[in-house]
């Protein structure tokens, strides 16, 4: 009876998944080329040194991954450019992605400037700071839908038009800046001075300082018009076709809900939170069917590393048979999943019965494989660890009933 017992037992720990566990962690000390190559030409214009230390991370040589992007079907989208030291994933993500748009809508090519709606969102984010009398964020993240909001306000222009790079600037750095008006920000709570249309100005000029003044009418196939004229006449996207689909536990499926996170700093309640499975059926049916899309969520795993170019969930951290609603909220809750990063969906393929998406990414990280500016997702870590996503409605109008 005992051996019967013992038996039964270790069917069901093997039933489990435990027991099949083939990944193993090791400790390395991390790398990053493409960071250290930017600190050593920014060098003349900011200072700034790295202390490497070890960190625990997943052993990806056990990993049956893509090995590159050929295997890949992608859509089309203008090729990977550094966000540099700055927190403007959310733009570079999104603005990717509505350059892909306009391709699959028009066939255009057209490279937009990031720089742009992050000059105009700062503004807005200092706005409701001021209005607020500070009880509002101001730090140098946001969200995906926020590009809809600038350009509906502000328009937009080419990359050409606003690089927001300083002449010379070899790549993007915001720290001085940031710090400079949050100084600023912060000492209008001491001085009690919230007249907006000056503090406006004092933002602005800091702005312009770092990264130019952006610019009030451009010139494009020799027709003078504003930025609101040339989103108008020139990009003409419908807006209002895209929409944020989340899903989190702890929000009623099925309905509008906050995304409560810093970088939502002005409390959007425009992210569809469906159920998991939905979330994952209608990514995949979008990437299969000709759609990309922008993506956001946590980046801080030991399955995820760039010099591996990958990101994929250890099953010392949890079986993929275990990845649920449940894991999911446990890990928001927790805070090991955080909003830490959006990224563009450019491509899928299939291995081993397992599907993989082509990341387009703009942070440093990507840089330093042998596919520079893109990461391979395995299913499971969008499943566990991405958490909204943008796409445009006829994507998934197949897949999710939305209430409106």
């Amino acid at each position: 009876m005992r051996k019967l017992i013992s038996f039964l037992v270790f069917l069901s720990i093997l039933q489990t998944g435990y027991l099949l566990a083939q990944d193993r962690g090791i400790f390395v000390e991390p790398k990053n080329e493409f960071i250290d190559s930017m600190r050593k030409s920014l060098n003349s214009f900011f200072h700034k040194e790295v202390t490497p230390k070890k960190r625990f991370q997943l052993d990806f040589s056990t990993i049956d991954a893509p090995k590159s992007i050929d295997e890949f079907k992608t859509y089309w989208h203008n090729q990977p450019v550094s966000q540099g030291f700055s927190g403007m994933c959310w733009c570079f993500s999104t603005t990717s992605f509505f350059e892909s748009e306009i391709y699959r809508l028009t066939k255009r090519k057209i490279k937009l400037s990031e720089l742009y709606t992050v000059y105009w969102e700062y503004v807005e984010k200092a706005r409701r700071f001021i209005r607020e009398r500070g009880n509002s964020a101001f730090a140098e993240g946001s969200e995906g839908n926020a590009v809809i909001r600038i350009w509906k306000e502000y328009g937009i222009v080419p990359a050409e038009s606003y690089t927001g790079l300083l002449n010379g600037q070899p790549f993007h750095d915001h720290g001085k800046m940031v710090n400079e008006m949050n100084s600023f920000l912060e000492g209008l709570k001491t001085s009690n001075n919230w007249n907006e249309e000056s503090a406006l100005n004092t933002i602005q000029a800091i702005l312009n300082h770092y990264i130019g003044q952006p610019p009030k009418t451009i010139t494009v196939d020799g027709k003078k018009m504003t930025p609101k004229e040339y989103f108008e006449r020139v990009i003409n996207l419908n807006l209002d076709d895209y929409i944020e689909i989340y899903s989190i536990l702890e929000k009623p499926y099925y309905e509008w809900v906050e995304y409560e996170v810093p970088d939502n700093w002005w409390h959007s309640k425009e992210y569809y939170n469906i159920p998991l499975a939905e979330f994952m059926k209608a990514l995949k049916h979008a990437i299969q069917n000709g759609y990309t899309f922008a993506i956001g969520g946590d980046v801080s795993e030991a399955g995820y590393e760039g010099h591996a170019g990958m990101a994929v969930v250890p099953s010392f951290d949890i079986p993929s048979s275990a990845i649920d609603e449940n894991a999911r909220q446990f890990r928001f809750s927790n805070g090991t999943t955080g909003d830490d990063h959006g990224i563009h969906v450019v491509g899928y393929t299939q291995k081993g019965n397992v599907d993989w998406f082509l990341i387009k990414d703009s942070g440093a990280g990507s840089r330093n494989n042998n596919h520079p500016g893109y990461y391979f997702y395995h299913e499971d870590y969008v499943k566990l660890k991405m958490l909204t996503a943008m796409l445009h409605k006829d994507a998934i109008k197949d897949i999710i009933k939305i209430k409106k």
